[in-house]
């Protein structure tokens, strides 16, 4: 099989690392594997295509504030891209995220239209089906069902400053999307799978494939009172929050209030801060920048006592199934996707929101300690979300769509 892949980045964060991981697979079996990215270059075993370049990212981003037309900048660059992808020919194309300031959807889609090789289309976000934001939970936006118009998440990624063209970005999405006689759609959780089966793209067959962690990285250390040491905790309960971009969205607020509540021998660790928001935090809550280390990552999550995710917008987050892969128990809101990581043995789900009952789910999983679901959480995460399996899914999703 020739495997033509594209989304924004590559590795940084889940969807890139997915891309990438299907790559090393599609190589190491003998096939042939073509990513095609915006930014972020990282050492592939695949076959690269850079869209476009920075310069004409920012022009996107530029038409983007201020005219609310985000994916139909880069024109020129998708051109180019298309012309790349008609010499390689490929087999079958895999359609990551599109957003992100650097592809023309409008070029790209009729490209596939004209060709109708088999389309494989992962959901990372909502973006596909909206006519302007990438998660309209936040505002409790229904307008996607029918029709967006007069968007009140306008200001949210991908911000525009000026003009509302959700309305038109809708009617265009809906008319593009429309039309691929073999396109098929992944969902990572049951949550975004519901959400497409009331969007306009309805009418598409949908798997749902789990994102998967390495479980030979995220595994549980047996030095986790050596490295409390290393991090200036020793002999306290460590309540762990990672996100690679902290915000809002993310519960950066809620861990703030939260930290009011604790006891003094609790603390709170947020991995993925920026220098400006670690200046800021309260004494009970130690930042930490991001790390693309996986290792030390891994150590973090080992060394916590529960993890944390309270998180207002979101699929299905790789962090939850990283902490589980580390023995460690996960507390998260009843957001997107979030609650499918985890079941009755292995952490415990809290309303959006509600701080209190975020804080009384903590003391309650550090009285019942660690240990006590450890193993529950490691043997979840390696039989549920085993990148190796997870990603073979896709394998075999191709030979099945080529066969058919």
């Amino acid at each position: 099989m020739i495997i033509q892949q594209i989304n924004t980045t590559l590795r940084t964060v889940a969807p890139g690392r997915i891309a990438e991981e299907i790559g090393e697979i599609l190589v190491d079996t003998g096939h042939t594997s073509y990513i095609g990215y915006g930014r972020k270059l990282r050492p592939s075993a695949s076959k690269l295509i850079k869209i476009g370049s920075g310069f004409d990212q920012s022009l996107h981003g530029i038409t983007t504030r201020l005219f609310d037309m985000h994916g139909f900048g880069s024109r020129f660059a998708t051109v180019r891209f298309v012309k790349k992808v008609s010499l390689i020919n490929p087999d079958l194309i895999h359609l990551h995220n599109l957003h992100g300031y650097y592809l023309n959807i409008e070029v790209l889609f009729n490209y596939l239209k004209k060709i109708q090789k088999p389309v494989i289309w992962t959901l990372h976000d909502c973006w596909p089906f909206t006519g302007h934001c990438s998660y309209f939970d936040y505002v409790g936006c229904n307008k996607w069902k029918s029709e967006c118009y007069s968007c009140p998440n306008r200001m949210a990624y991908p911000r525009s400053l000026v003009v509302d063209n959700s309305r038109v970005n809708f009617i265009k999405k809906k008319h593009l999307f429309s039309g691929l006689e073999k396109l098929t759609f992944v969902a990572p959780s049951a949550w975004m799978a519901g959400l497409l089966k009331q969007s306009f793209l309805s009418g598409y067959p949908v798997e749902i494939i789990h994102n998967g962690v390495d479980v030979n990285v995220f595994r549980p250390s047996r030095q986790r009172e050596k490295l409390k040491r290393r991090y200036g905790v020793s002999g306290r309960n460590v309540i762990l929050g990672v996100a690679s971009i902290w915000d809002r969205r993310k519960g950066l607020s809620d861990f703030i209030k939260l930290s009011s509540m604790l006891s003094e021998d609790q603390v709170i660790i947020l991995v993925g801060l920026k220098k400006s928001q670690i200046k800021d935090l309260p004494g009970n809550v130690i930042g930490i920048r991001r790390t693309e280390s996986l290792n030390d990552l891994a150590e973090l999550y080992s060394m916590a006592d529960v993890f944390v995710n309270p998180t207002f917008v979101d699929n299905f987050p790789t962090t939850n199934i990283e902490a589980l892969a580390c023995g460690t128990p996960v507390i998260t809101y009843r957001t997107g996707g979030s609650p499918e990581a985890v079941d009755d043995n292995t952490g415990l789900i809290v309303e959006k929101g509600d701080v209190k009952r975020l804080f009384e789910s903590i003391n309650k999983t550090l009285d019942v300690g660690k240990g006590v679901y450890e193993d529950f959480c490691r043997k979840r995460a390696v039989e549920n979300f085993n990148k190796l399996s997870k990603n073979t899914e896709y394998i075999r999703l191709y030979e099945s769509v080529l066969s058919n």
